[in-house]
């Protein structure tokens, strides 16, 4: 029975090296929609895979219409593919999920029947995690991030496993940065989110792309595209160095004209020097990152490039 009057579903899955998991994947998916009673259509993004997964989405298709494939020109992360799905969606309520089997087909109608009229984007949020210990400690730095790019206090409940409306997609139609988190780019579009707590299984086949390094540069990547906290950051380590540098100079004068001698000793000044060296390395640093992602964007680079796709052939 279809849950809050939602008559078409399409579900979006970026592929990345998961020959392995694709089947098994499809096969559960097709269950938990099929017993649902909705029309829906399953988009396999394959992500610049370097093993046989466009070689399997193209078999799943042909076995199935409802199964469509897209073929990107080469690896351009995870949140383009899924932009790209969303971007080629034709029904009304877009599920997102990974490929990996973590995020259990079956939990499925548990999103759907929390996406009430009142919400447009509805997120998984596992109740227990199945990571290692720096995979978790990653998750955790980027959903901080997120919180302050998205600034919403939803983003710390965010996960890749998510329910949207189509029309969101209307917000960000024009959006052509290198640079995407699918979940900021949402609050483009609506602020009514929701969560709903979900099962989270064990990775059984192969090992998780996201190393804590490509989390963590996620999330400054996150920063630094859709927030100008860092900018704040750095005015601030501006404004307390400065006060730091008036409070050293009353304390040399103070010596000077209480004591009669100047500080003494060559190691004094160093330190001082390189702290205020230090401060401002760290406050051009990130200034040079918002000037990278000016240069990105006057480039005009694509999210992503597709090279190929499936023939639709009717459900």
């Amino acid at each position: 029975m279809a849950p809050n009057n939602i008559k078409s579903v399409s579900v979006v899955v970026p592929v990345y090296n998961s020959a392995g998991s694709l089947p098994e994947l499809l096969q559960r998916l097709h269950a938990v929609l099929d017993s649902m009673g909705l029309d829906y259509e399953v988009l396999l993004v394959n992500d610049g895979s370097r093993d046989d997964s466009w070689a399997c989405i193209t078999q799943l298709a042909r076995e199935d219409g409802r199964t469509q494939g897209i073929n990107l020109m080469r690896n351009y992360g995870q949140h383009n593919a899924v932009l790209c799905g969303i971007r080629r969606a034709r029904n009304d309520v877009v599920i997102t999920l990974d490929d990996d089997l973590q995020h259990p087909p079956e939990e499925i109608p548990k999103l759907l029947n929390a996406l009430t009229s009142d919400l447009d984007v509805v997120y998984a949020t596992p109740k227990e995690e199945r990571h290692g210990l720096f995979r978790d400690l990653a998750s955790q730095i980027t959903k901080m991030a997120l919180r302050s790019a998205m600034g919403a206090a939803i983003a710390r409940k965010v996960s890749a496993f998510r329910a949207l409306r189509t029309e969101l997609r209307e917000a960000f139609a024009d959006y052509r940065g290198t640079f995407v988190s699918i979940d900021v780019l949402l609050t483009w579009g609506t602020v009514r989110f929701a969560s709903v707590e979900v099962r989270h299984d064990i990775r059984r086949l192969g090992v998780s792309n996201y190393t804590f390094r490509a989390l963590v540069r996620h999330a400054l990547n996150m920063m630094t595209g859709f927030s100008v906290l860092p900018l704040q950051i750095a005015s601030m380590v501006g404004f307390v160095f400065t006060l730091f540098g008036f409070g050293v100079l009353a304390y040399v004068l103070g010596r000077l004209f209480i004591l009669g001698a100047s500080v003494p000793g060559f190691p004094f000044l160093a330190s001082i020097i390189a702290i205020f060296s230090g401060a401002q390395l760290f406050s051009l640093g990130i200034i040079g990152e918002y000037l990278a992602r000016m240069h990105f964007r006057l480039m005009d680079r694509p999210p992503y490039a597709v090279k190929s796709k499936t023939t639709i052939t009717g459900s």
